[in-house]
C-alpha cells in the first residue's frame, strides 16, 4: 500500500493487533490481493534503523504471504523497541503478530 487513503482506511475502519514490537492494522481488502503498508516514524530511529526495519517486514511478508488464509490489507507500525532485535528476533516478532491476524480473520 502506498496511498494515504489505504492508510486512513486502516486506521478508521481496520482492527488492531499487536505485540511489545509491532502493530498491526488490518482489513479486507478491495483489491485482488493481500497488500502490506509499513510506517516507522523517527522515533524508531535514525533512517539507517527505519529503513532495516521496513526491509525485514517486506522481507517476512514475502515470505509469509501464502500463510493469510484471507486476502487483506495490513499496516505495520514498527514500536521504537524493535529497533535492537536482531533479524531472528524480528521474524519471530512478525509471526507472533501475522498469527494473531490470521486468527483474528478466521473468526
Amino acid at each position: 500500500m502506498l496511498k494515504r487513503k489505504d492508510f486512513l482506511r486502516l486506521s478508521y475502519s481496520g482492527k488492531r493487533v499487536g505485540n511489545k514490537y509491532f502493530t498491526a492494522l488490518y482489513l479486507k481488502s478491495k483489491k485482488d490481493k493481500s497488500r502490506l503498508g509499513i510506517t516507522a516514524s523517527k522515533r524508531v530511529g535514525n533512517a539507517v534503523v527505519r529503513n532495516r526495519m521496513k526491509r525485514l517486514v517486506r522481507e517476512y511478508f514475502r515470505l509469509n504471504k501464502r500463510e493469510l488464509k484471507k486476502i487483506i490489507d495490513i499496516s505495520v507500525i514498527v514500536k521504537k523497541k524493535s529497533a535492537y532485535l536482531t533479524t531472528k528476533e524480528t521474524f519471530s516478532a512478525l509471526e507472533y503478530l501475522f498469527k494473531k491476524v490470521v486468527s483474528a480473520c478466521d473468526n
